[in-house]
């Protein structure tokens, strides 16, 4: 059965092609690459944050629900606060040598800071 939601469709005006396909904007994700194989570096940002220091990881490749995942994992295991979106994982604070211990004991090999 066809999915046929008529929220889809808005903006289209009509199509005779009956094999046309509505374009939702949706874009597949990709898939997770396995832990040891995941290239994160850890870095200290200050820039747009009025002077306070973040922690950031950056080169997760995979789903936003695994990024999320390990956000919540590092932010918990540092007891502070942060967000994890647009592949990127936000720490507050310079815990940069305790991220790069809890990524490596999660089994994070090719983790580094810069």
């Amino acid at each position: 059965m066809k999915q046929n939601d008529w929220k889809d469709r808005l903006g289209v005006m009509y199509s005779t092609n009956p094999d046309f396909q509505y374009n939702t904007g949706d874009e597949a994700e990709a898939d997770t690459l396995p832990k040891e194989k995941q290239l994160l570096r850890i870095s200290l940002d200050k820039r747009n944050r009025g002077g306070k220091a973040v922690t950031l990881v950056t080169g997760f490749v995979g789903t936003t629900n695994d990024l999320a995942t390990l956000g919540k994992i590092l932010k918990v295991k540092c007891g502070v606060g942060g967000s994890a979106k647009d592949g990127e994982i936000i720490v507050q604070g310079d815990l940069r040598k305790k991220v790069l211990e809890i990524l490596q004991k999660e089994g994070y090999t090719k983790s580094r800071i810069i």
